[in-house]
């Protein structure tokens, strides 16, 4: 039975603690991006404007999401836990999360020492090989959605789409083009070659249609429907 209901703001717990933390969660994908914390007047500013507002703890002050950089949360949707001390904000996000350029502030990841199914008990491992969506080529992604959202000076990614989205377009279809060509006349390393060309292309053409390649290969999972491709 569904527990779910629509509350005020009355109900969060800021009489418990003046600050209660905020978990920062992309609307489209379900990744999470960031966690800050908020206290009443930082809330009330989140749902004023409908954009991300925080307190600082170290600055002691309010601080909008993306004010200086333009990488500005806009609020899909608030939700809060059943003890009302957490709030869970799904956004659009603009540009990066993070202040070093990364999407999400959760790109570090802690060594468990052992493999993932070692951690699930027998008998409940899923058998797909595939536990959650994860970005394709991470470390790529993470450079195109910087240079996408700043377009420094010198950027091939910034140039491109400076000559607007048609041209993005027409190469990545020049880049379909060679990586056939280089299929048929037989070339293994002229293959590698253009199917990076046109991996790289691809995944700008994502960045810039706002989608987010967790989600092709969530499509190609479901695809899958769990029986052998």
């Amino acid at each position: 039975m569904s527990r779910e209901k629509t509350g005020e703001i009355e109900e969060i717990a800021f009489q418990k603690q003046e600050l209660i933390p905020a978990i920062i969660q992309d609307a489209t994908t379900g990744e999470v991006l960031m966690l800050a914390y908020m206290n009443r007047q930082s809330l009330e500013k989140t749902l004023q404007t409908g954009l991300t507002w925080f307190w600082s703890r170290s600055r002691q002050q309010f601080w909008q999401k993306g004010e200086t950089s333009g990488h500005i949360q806009q609020v899909q949707e608030i939700r809060y836990d059943c003890d009302a001390d957490t709030l869970l904000i799904q956004v659009q996000q603009r540009g990066p999360a993070c202040h070093t350029g990364a999407r999400s502030c959760f790109f570090n990841r802690l060594d468990l020492g052992k493999t993932a199914d070692e951690h699930v008990p027998p008998g409940e491992q899923s058998g797909t090989g595939i536990e959650e969506e994860e970005e394709l080529l991470p470390w790529l992604t993470e450079i195109i959605q910087e240079r996408v959202a700043n377009r420094p000076p010198g950027s091939y990614i910034a140039s491109l789409l400076q000559e607007g989205s048609d041209r993005l377009l027409l190469k990545l279809a020049e880049e379909a083009a060679e990586v056939m060509i280089a299929s048929k006349n037989g070339s293994r390393e002229e293959v590698v070659h253009e199917a990076a060309d046109l991996l790289f292309h691809l995944l700008v053409l994502l960045e810039t249609s706002g989608v987010s390649s967790r989600e092709v290969t969530k499509e190609l999972r479901a695809r899958r429907g769990g029986k052998p491709c």
